[in-house]
Formats: C-alpha cells, structure tokens, sequence
C-alpha cells in the first residue's frame, strides 16, 4: 500500500490529514477523540494572550449555505478565538501530546501586533512538547476589530514584521495562515518568506454575509435582532483555494515554499487535488463538523487506493503533479480543437443541453421532433457548457478533432496557428513559447 507518512517542514505525522483550528480542536476531549478517529495532526484552536477577554456570543454562531438537497455546502461562522483560559488550553495540549507523540500538534497563535506579546506567548508555549505554531493572520471578524487578525494579514508588512519577530523568540516551526480577503495572494505570501516562515496554510475563511431574515431584517446569524459579516469556509470555498495555492506553487518568488491546504477538502479527491497543486498536507475543518471524525478515514482508504492504482509510493509521488500544467491564458494551446458529442445511449432526452445551449450559449444543439438532441459541429464553440449542466455522466463528452481536420465552424484546418510567431490573441508571446 501507498505510504500516506508525511514529513511536513520536519513535523511528521501518518497521513497528510490535520483538523484546521477550529471548534473541533478546541479541547482536549476533542483532540483524543480525534486522534483516536485517524487524523495525523491538529492545529490547535487559536490560542490569545491573556489581555482583554475574550468573549463569545451565546446566541447562533453561525450561518449556512445548502445545496438543493439540503447538502451543506458552506458555513458562515462569527466565533472568536477559544475563550478558555491560556493555561488551561496549554496544560491540555501537553497531555495530549504526551500520549500521542506520533501525531502533528500545532498550536494556532493570535494576539497585538507587539513584539513583546508574542515573545511573552511563544516563551508559555515552549514546554507543551507542541510540534510548532501557526499564526492566524487570516480571521476577518471580531479579533480583527483589535488590531489582529486579517488586520494583521491584509499588510504584507505585517505579516513579514511579525513572522521574524517569531522566528527570533522560538524554536518552532513557524506556519503562516493567509487570509483569502487580499486581491494578490502572492504578495503576502512572500511577506511570510521574508520573515522568515517555515511554511504557509491557506486559505482561511473568506469574509461573508450568508443571508438575511427577511421577516427581521438582520444577517443571519442573528443576534438579537443583528447580524454581522463573519468566515466563510466549506466545500464552496474550495475553488478559491485551489487557485490560491496554485498562485502560492507556482509564482518564482515562493517557489519551494512548503504550503498546507485549506479550503472545503470533504473528501480524499479534494485533499488530492490541493496536493497536486503544491499542498504538502491539507487541514479539514467543516467536514468534521458536518458528518464527524470518522470521515477521515474514508480519507485515508480513498487516498492510498488512489496512489496504488497511480504506482505512487509515497504522498512526495503526487505533491505538485498538476503545478507544471497550471498557466496564464496566454500560454494555451489553440491548436487544440474539440467538438461535443452527444451519446444517443445515455440520453435521457431531458432537454436541459439543448435550453442551455440556445438559450445562452451558441444555440449548437439541436432539437428533433422526437426529441433527439445532436451537436450543429459548425456552430459548436466546445465551450462545455453542455456537459455541466447534463445530468447523466459521461453522456456529453468533448471529442479533440485531429490534426489538419476541417472546423466545421470556422472552416480552418485544425494546426493552423502551428506556424505563427507571434500570438494571435498577445504578440509578445512567440510560437517558441
């Protein structure tokens, strides 16, 4: 079987599967249980100083998005950092690392941008046995009010200041949490190497109202008739991840630098794919809160089976794959020519191609009094459209058209842009390119 061991900036644990800081880390009670579940690391809920308290709502602390089968698709949470006392929460972390010295523990820091707080609380944390720290740079409500937070990680500056002063007063793997609430997320990513980071984790939540009570008038979740913007996770979220850390793998400046993936991973397709595209591990917070522990190991089986049917020996096999074939637009082929090809088979012949297409698209299929659906080849701009919104899998499919076959559409020979030198679409980019 496929070794699923990781080796994460030097922290190891048996698969790449962390619980992100979240609920579902927040006490010892949990983080046994989780352990005793399968999961290889945890990242403890954000630990603050001990400055002004921390205090959460007693109310509803957060909101949802649903699929139309009531699958949740995404949370919206307005919960602080943990409100338990510090020594409480670092009594606890040692225990459990203690027993479970074969697991990943981070320990998630948040508090004032000043050098002398995160000295004070890195000198607290030395003797719990943790494997290292993250700073959470990413929250987009309440901490970041105080200063802290996305406050924090929306300033390259910031986040580089802070990052060294860390990497000054500990002996600590260092991760850095980023904010997805930034327009360039490279930039403070490579703020966190300048400082000096072990690593980076992404994304954390992306800032949100879910919805309104449209009797009350107020965001949900509602507090006492108010309601406030606050992190959006969930396998909603996970496109914007994947993207994110895929700029993070890719780009000169950050190249190299170790990333865990965060961002609606449910299932071991979804962690696959963050670590394709760069991720050494992934965290999971919102699948665990939604079906339990136990969802990692289906994680676990779905991961190795994948990585033995792939002749891949170790999660090193499959970490950045995909980062190579991630490009600009510029740089596509448009040489490569597909058409849609409708299986007469499979069809249900529910219409739903055909009213996509005419209505909103190239108006490519059509529709015969017996309601069988085909592809007009010369009006078929393979956009794909049909084949998302097919109900049937696989009916639909994109067939590539040979080498010097005709467009039907276009009427030109499929390789005729073979000999440009200069792009049709950018002319600083040359065929040789």
């Amino acid at each position: 079987m496929a070794d699923l061991t990781t080796n994460f900036i030097g922290i190891k644990s048996p698969n790449p599967f962390w619980l992100a800081s979240a609920p579902p880390t927040d006490k010892e009670y949990n983080v046994r249980r989780a352990f005793e579940a399968g999961w290889g690391g945890v990242v403890w809920k954000t630990l603050g100083s001990e400055g002004p308290p921390v205090v959460n709502v007693n109310g509803p602390r957060y909101g949802a998005i649903w699929g139309a089968d009531r699958r949740l698709l995404g949370l919206n949470n307005i919960e602080l950092i943990t409100d338990r006392p510090l020594e409480v929460n670092l009594r606890e972390i040692k225990s459990v690392k203690r027993d479970y010295k074969d697991r990943a523990m981070i320990i998630s820091l948040m508090v004032p941008c000043d050098e002398e707080s995160w000295k004070d609380i890195l000198a607290r944390i030395e003797d719990t046995e943790a494997d290292g720290v993250e700073l959470n740079f990413g929250c987009p409500h309440g901490m970041a009010e105080r200063g802290m937070g996305s406050a924090v990680g929306q300033v390259p500056e910031y986040i580089e200041m802070v990052t060294r002063w860390v990497k000054t007063h500990s002996r600590m793997p260092c991760i850095v949490k980023l904010t997805p609430n930034i327009s360039d997320i490279r930039k403070p990513a490579e703020a966190a190497k300048r400082g000096g980071a072990d690593a980076v984790s992404l994304i954390n939540t992306i800032n949100s109202i879910t919805s309104v009570n449209l009797d009350d008038f107020s965001p949900e979740p509602m507090i006492d008739g108010k309601g406030t913007h606050g992190g959006y996770c969930g396998p909603a979220v996970k496109p914007i991840a994947l993207n994110m850390v895929a700029e993070i793998a890719r780009s000169e400046a950050t190249r190299g630098l170790p990333i865990s993936g965060i961002g609606g991973v449910t299932t071991w397709r979804d962690a696959a794919e963050f670590m394709a595209l760069g991720a050494g591990n992934v965290q999971v917070c919102t699948a665990a809160m939604t079906y339990g522990f136990k969802i990692v190991q289906e994680m676990i089986s779905g991961l190795s089976q994948y990585m033995d049917e792939k002749a891949m020996h170790s999660t090193a096999d499959l970490i950045g794959r995909a980062v190579p074939n991630v490009t600009d637009w510029q740089f596509l082929n448009l040489n490569y020519v597909t058409k849609a090809q409708i299986s007469q088979d499979d069809c249900i012949k529910c219409g739903r191609c055909y009213a996509a297409c005419e209505d909103t698209s190239h108006q490519a299929i059509a529709m015969s009094e017996d309601r069988t659906f085909t592809v007009k080849d010369d009006e078929c701009v393979a956009c794909n459209l049909c084949v998302n919104v097919c109900p049937v899998e696989n009916c639909i499919t994109m067939v590539e058209l040979p080498k010097g076959a005709v467009d039907a559409r276009t009427g030109r020979k499929v390789g005729d842009y073979a000999n440009w030198t200069t792009h049709p679409n950018n002319p600083s980019v040359t065929a040789a390119e």
